[in-house]
């Protein structure tokens, strides 16, 4: 299996997909552990990949995504974005609209 396919597998098997440096309990950058904080605040499952454990992973979601940085979040199988977007749609409450919209109910916490 390509690394394209098992990124797309992931993001297929899961409604939210956070790429991330470290896992959620231990975040290795301040970005990912922001966008895991976020992710947590609203309550939500989801799947993290620590990308630091595959080097595969690491570099082929920023070809998967055209996006150069990580953390990635990826909801329902479309690609939110990295901490940035992910933090100013969590501000703005548009990443709970996205949730709800998507069918995934999210505390507003």
């Amino acid at each position: 299996m390509s690394t394209s396919e098992r990124i797309q597998k992931l993001i297929d098997s899961n409604d939210i997909v956070l790429f991330m440096k470290g896992v959620p309990a231990a975040p290795q950058c301040g970005f990912s552990a922001a966008v895991a904080q976020i992710l947590g605040k609203l309550d939500v499952p989801y799947e993290s990949v620590n990308v630091l454990a595959d080097p595969f992973i690491r570099e082929g979601i920023k070809e998967f995504s055209n996006w150069p940085t990580i953390p990635q979040l990826y909801v329902k199988g479309e690609f939110v974005g990295g901490c940035d977007i992910v933090r100013e749609m969590f501000q703005a409450g548009e990443l709970a609209t996205l949730l709800a919209d998507k069918g995934i109910k999210a505390s507003a916490s």
